[in-house]
């Protein structure tokens, strides 16, 4: 009995005293030992996916561009901002959206593992809001610019596909930007006869 008693309370210490392996940094682990799900950036993810428009099947850079447009057409058709600032305000936009989306798409490539994710779409509403910059505010050109930006986006001709091969999110962003560029010179052409 006694010795029954000193084996199992040396085994309890032995298990007191073992060291316990750590997870690795950044790995959280559930009750019971299961590896739970890699956190994710908050912000970056809301930006990234344009608060879940890119979630949205088929084709969430169509959707993002869609809603891109409508943002830009709601939010300066009601203003006076129409004649000389729009323009200027729709291109400090694209640029703070590109910023913004170079570092929430370069997150969001790290944390899914994933090489341009086709779920982040902030870089359509770069794209988008660049095509759209310099025309007049009415419901036929924003759909026009959508277009243009969609085709754009979609064949990617010369060196809009070149800037697919930056790292991280500057590779995700900057081929819509130059995709927008390329449609603000069609619209821009387009605003001469129409």
């Amino acid at each position: 009995m006694f010795l029954k008693d000193w084996a199992a309370s040396r085994s309890r210490m032995e298990s007191m005293t073992r060291k316990t392996e750590l997870p690795p940094p950044g790995v959280r682990i559930y009750e019971g030992g299961t590896p739970a799900p890699p956190a994710r950036t908050a912000w970056a993810w809301r930006a990234g996916t344009l608060f879940g428009i890119g979630r949205l099947k088929p084709g969430p850079g169509t959707w993002a561009s869609l809603a891109a447009a409508a943002i830009w057409y709601v939010a300066l058709a009601p203003t006076h901002l129409r004649d000389g600032a729009a323009p200027w305000v729709t291109l400090a936009g694209a640029a703070v959206v590109t910023l913004i989306g170079i570092r929430a798409s370069t997150i969001i490539e790290r944390e899914s593992g994933r090489t341009d994710p086709g779920f982040v779409v902030i870089d359509e509403v770069a794209g988008q809001w660049i095509t759209l910059a310099f025309t007049p505010v009415d419901i036929g050109h924003a759909l026009v610019g959508f277009a243009l930006f969609r085709f754009f986006d979609i064949v990617k001709p010369w060196p809009v596909r070149q800037f697919e091969k930056l790292p991280g999110g500057k590779g995700i962003m900057l081929d819509d930007v130059a995709a927008g560029l390329y449609g603000l010179v069609v619209m821009a052409l387009l605003h001469i006869w129409w």
